[in-house]
């Protein structure tokens, strides 16, 4: 089995490949959806994952996905879900892209985790990240389950028992900054070693369940305050992700979200998929979307069902990916207009989803 690296190692790869990263960026990654089927029926859940759900890959088709995308250039494969430890075949996957020398990583809300499947993370996940979304009555109200955080804090000693590195991931809401103080410490305390704070997307079961519930401008610049004081107390005990962007960082560094107009003048036909686009996500019906789960399908990448993979990226660079390009570059534009928004941080990729989206509906492709 290929080494991880230290555990120090892991996390920070963890922490960096959920980062925005642009055409130069260090980790390209792909986001497997190997299934929608869930234990759970959260109200924030992005992809309307449940119980019922039956949509599944078969592990032939992540597994030559994974192989494609790793002569591709991504260098990471994160599982998600649905909730991944309810796909039978996730150490299969995880032990292939680990022989492909992919770094990997399990994002699952932790409650089916038992010494089996602990002992197959600790073999082949780089690190794990567990959903814990406030104190325990917000985190079971978001989780549809009374017994949600306590089940999770439970099994948490299992990761640890087996060395299993693993982080915390937050989702921010319009009403739930005052908790990520809370959040913060019981993650040091559980021994996590990396903190997430990613903000609500309405998409999915939260469009209608937790409507006007993601975090406005105003409440991702408080949260930006609120992180900055969490990274200088936990600067030696875990490391801390913000899933937002600053604009005025961004203005140096247009290519971290693909909006350098030298790009799009490069014949970029012949180059791997992985330095043009990351994160990419392969959902459970098969199809290949670049940045998110919902990204709008006019933009997609590719199907397994539509053939082999690798003879579909041709056509996507040379039709689609100057699109793609053209709808960073028309966001970027926007959002450092002046009167865009009075504060500086943002939801990058949300804001880019939604926009493509637009564009779709309208034809007005950059």
């Amino acid at each position: 089995m290929p080494d991880c690296e230290t555990s120090a190692d892991r996390i920070g790869t963890a922490a960096e490949a959920g980062c925005a990263v642009g055409p130069t960026g260090n980790y390209r990654v792909v986001q497997i959806h190997p299934t929608l089927r869930c234990n759970l029926r959260c109200l924030h859940c992005y992809s309307s994952s449940s119980p019922e759900s039956a949509q599944t890959l078969a592990i032939e088709q992540i597994n030559d996905t994974l192989t494609v995308l790793a002569a591709e250039g991504i260098t990471v494969a994160s599982f998600s879900g649905g909730e991944p430890l309810m796909y039978r075949e996730l150490g299969e996957a995880l032990r292939h892209a680990r022989s492909l020398g992919l770094t990997t990583t399990v994002t699952t809300n932790g409650m089916l985790l038992d010494t089996d499947r602990a002992a197959m993370l600790r073999d082949w996940a780089c690190v794990v990240a567990v959903s814990i979304d406030g104190k325990p009555a917000s985190h079971n109200e978001l989780r549809v389950n009374p017994r949600a955080f306590e089940i999770t804090t439970k099994k948490l000693q299992l990761l640890r028992d087996e060395g299993v590195p693993f982080g915390i991931i937050f989702t921010l809401t319009m009403y739930n900054l005052d908790e990520l103080e809370w959040v913060a410490s019981y993650a040091a305390e559980q021994g996590a070693g990396l903190l997430q704070i990613h903000p609500l997307e309405e998409t999915g079961r939260a469009e209608e369940a937790l409507a006007r519930n993601a975090p406005d401008d105003l409440e991702l610049a408080h949260a930006f305050v609120a992180v900055s004081k969490l990274l200088k107390q936990y600067r030696d005990r875990m490391l801390i992700q913000f899933d937002v962007v600053d604009r005025e960082n961004l203005s140096g560094n247009r290519s971290r979200v693909f909006a350098d107009p030298v790009w799009q003048e490069r014949d970029f036909r012949g180059l791997p998929l992985g330095n043009l686009v990351s994160p990419i996500v392969l959902r459970p019906d098969g199809v290949l979307m670049p940045i998110q789960y919902n990204f709008a399908d006019a933009y997609r990448i590719a199907s397994i069902g539509a053939g082999p993979l690798a003879a579909q990226f041709p056509q996507w660079k040379e039709d689609v990916y100057p699109r793609f390009l053209a709808l960073t570059q028309r966001v970027y534009r926007e959002i450092m207009e002046p009167g865009f928004s009075s504060y500086p941080i943002l939801n990058w990729y949300d804001l880019l989803a939604r926009c493509s989206a637009a564009t779709a509906r309208s034809g007005a492709f950059g």
